[in-house]
């Protein structure tokens, strides 16, 4: 392979700040609330245009779908998000659960306000390039933008990404799955022009369960059998006359999937019908290859549902999602890797920052949180082996397939970024490492915050 060698330059420092979180979905966003709500100063990155992560970016609007009427959740800035959007007009009901689907695009202001009342420092249209080391700490960040390269130092770095990219370019031990077992990735879109009332008769006339998901490889999933009669928002019989009628290609037989929302002005949101396997999400090539071919297989689905789905039959494309969704990537290995007896069997840490339900998503196993059960989320997770004053939150923190399955999900990751940012503001008003931290004094910020830890 041939290599260039790039000049020595020196770069220019553009801030210096206290807790410095890098990505901004969930997990970004709510670690940067948090440490700046503890007291710190703070600054948030995001290589795009606008804050919110999966739900902006991506388009993930389904932020709670797994709550149900005995679902024991989570407390503190990952349902302030929820409450929020609702207030300010930017979310609506969710149709198979008590939980709000999120607007995607009225989010992004929603993130806006909430980072300006918090007072934190908005970087947007930054991309971190490299962390800045000395003897095994990290002191900062290299950053590429249309300004060039620029450095950034904290006292603290919380890495948000999503696929650990700080903590690995660190020195932190991380783990990937092989692609052929990594979570499909997917292309959400949205469409307008829906007639609501003929969509909702046709669901009506057409109930779909959890157990519909499984029947054609790709969605077949494992539950615990009271998940079987309840009600999903569920469509794959327009694709499977699509794929009779030669409309969808024969080696697409795995398009179908959810819908979010269907508003009164007929937008239908959150299509999550395109799954794309083999996509390494850290890999350049695969995500173009991830991009291009999803855009293709969601223009299959939408011609399916305008020809085989009442109400669709003058719809149109609104948008795509700004990029791939991505369920599975990099993995610490954290001063605790979660397993999945934790998230099955309701693991409970003396150092837990927050709870989630027992709610699992991926892998072939679906289990919806209906009785009342729920696992601690423990700090150690949050901490990576090897590199001093960083931490991560979001779908990267330490743990197995099935642990995974739980924590990435964006409610879980608000819970582990209100512990991430509570940490880093913590660690610096009592001068004490990550991996020594004092749990009292975490657990007492988390509780002044709202969070539920126990």
């Amino acid at each position: 392979m041939k290599r260039v060698n790039e000049a020595a330059r020196a770069v220019e420092v553009i801030l210096e700040t206290e807790v410095l979180v890098i990505g901004s979905g969930p997990g970004g966003l709510a670690a940067a609330l948090a440490a700046a709500r503890a007291g710190a100063r703070t600054a948030l990155i995001d290589r795009n245009g606008c804050f919110g992560g999966n739900i902006t970016q991506v388009g993930v609007e389904g932020f709670a779908w797994y709550r149900h009427e005995h679902t024991v959740d989570c407390e503190g800035i990952g349902i302030e998000l929820e409450q929020r959007a609702a207030a300010m007009g930017a979310a609506m009901p969710e149709p198979q659960s008590l939980s709000q689907a999120l607007d995607a695009e009225m989010f992004k202001w929603v993130a806006d306000v909430l980072v300006q009342e918090a007072g934190i420092t908005p970087l947007l249209h930054r991309l971190c390039v490299a962390p800045i080391m000395e003897h095994g700490v990290i002191l900062g960040v290299i950053t590429e933008s249309k300004a060039g390269r620029e450095a950034i130092l904290a006292k603290r770095v919380i890495d948000a990404t999503g696929d650990a990219d700080i903590a690995y370019r660190a020195g932190a031990p991380v783990h990937k799955l092989p692609k052929n077992e990594m979570m499909s990735a997917s292309v959400m879109f949205s469409m307008s022009g829906v007639d609501k009332r003929r969509f909702i008769e046709a669901i009506k006339a057409n109930p779909q369960t959890y157990a519909d998901w499984s029947g054609n490889g790709e969605w077949d999933y494992e539950t615990t059998g009271k998940e079987d009669s309840m009600f999903s928002p569920f469509l794959r019989k327009p694709f499977q006359q699509a794929l009779a009628a030669g409309i969808i290609p024969p080696n697409l037989h795995t398009i179908a999937g959810t819908w979010g929302s269907v508003s009164d002005q007929g937008d239908l949101t959150y299509l999550n019908l395109v799954h794309l396997p083999e996509i390494d999400g850290t890999d350049p090539s695969d995500l173009t290859i991830g991009e291009m071919r999803g855009r293709r297989e969601a223009i299959y689905a939408l011609e399916a549902l305008r020809g085989f789905m009442p109400g669709c039959e003058r719809a149109k494309l609104r948008n795509f999602g700004m990029t791939l969704g991505i369920r599975d990537t990099r993995k610490i290995n954290a001063l605790y890797n979660l397993t999945g007896q934790d998230v099955r069997e309701q693991g409970r840490f003396d150092d837990a920052i927050g709870i989630f339900p027992e709610f699992i998503d991926g892998y072939g196993v679906l289990i919806l949180p209906t009785t009342g059960r729920y696992w601690h989320v423990p700090y150690r997770a949050l901490v990576p082996k090897n590199v001093g004053n960083l931490l991560v939150a979001g779908r990267c923190i330490g743990g197995d397939k099935i642990s995974h399955a739980s924590a990435r999900n964006m409610m879980c990751c608000a819970v582990g970024g209100q512990g991430a940012g509570v940490a880093a503001a913590v660690s610096i008003q009592r001068d004490e490492p990550f991996d020594r931290l004092n749990i009292g004094a975490l657990h007492q910020e988390l509780t002044r915050q709202g969070a539920r830890i126990r």
